[in-house]
């Protein structure tokens, strides 16, 4: 069993992709993530902060940062609440994500992670994030199958993206969604 990030993939994730709700430009969208993401020290979110600070995105102060276990983030900027996570988050918290679903869905079958954003109830946006198969990987697998060993690709990412890397490096089964 192999776990998805640094392990089967380089563990260097980046921004791939910025999608935006109506009236939310790409810079309020990555102000807004990157600033909620900075304290989480995840691959993902410095993925996120790296892409605000390439593009010269000014931060802003958060508070009351917490880590929803297999969920997302949240934090508290200027009085209002900022969350990001996965599908199933975002519907918790009571955030539409019907405008952007189907785009994240695409985004997850070519491999990348789609993390929503939304600030109250209001979604701000889709953010995906990439993250490249170690170029050893395929073969270090196919050795391992040549021994007759299963392999299985573990990860906590979504069963979409996870398959597409897993066909990727050509492992025997895939496990997505997992909590830590």
């Amino acid at each position: 069993v192999l776990d998805k990030t640094g392990t089967v993939t380089e563990g260097k994730p980046r921004v791939t992709d910025v999608l935006c709700a109506a009236n939310v430009t790409e810079e309020e969208l990555l102000c807004a993530a990157a600033s909620l993401e900075k304290p989480s020290g995840h691959p993902l979110a410095d993925a996120i902060v790296q892409e605000a600070e390439r593009r010269s995105i000014p931060l802003c102060a958060v508070s009351d940062f917490a880590a929803v276990a297999g969920g997302g983030v949240q934090a508290v900027q200027d009085g209002k609440t900022l969350y990001a996570g996965n599908d199933r988050y975002m519907e918790s918290i009571g955030a539409d994500t019907a405008a952007l679903r189907d785009a994240a869905e695409m985004l997850a079958a070519a491999g990348k992670t789609p993390l929503y954003f939304a600030e109250g109830q209001q979604l701000l946006g889709v953010i995906a994030v990439a993250d490249t198969i170690k170029a050893d990987s395929p073969e270090a697998i196919r050795q391992l199958q040549n021994m007759g060993i299963r392999v299985v690709m573990l990860t906590g990412d979504n069963q979409r993206t996870a398959d597409a890397i897993g066909r990727q490096a050509g492992v025997d089964e895939v496990i997505a969604g997992v909590l830590p």
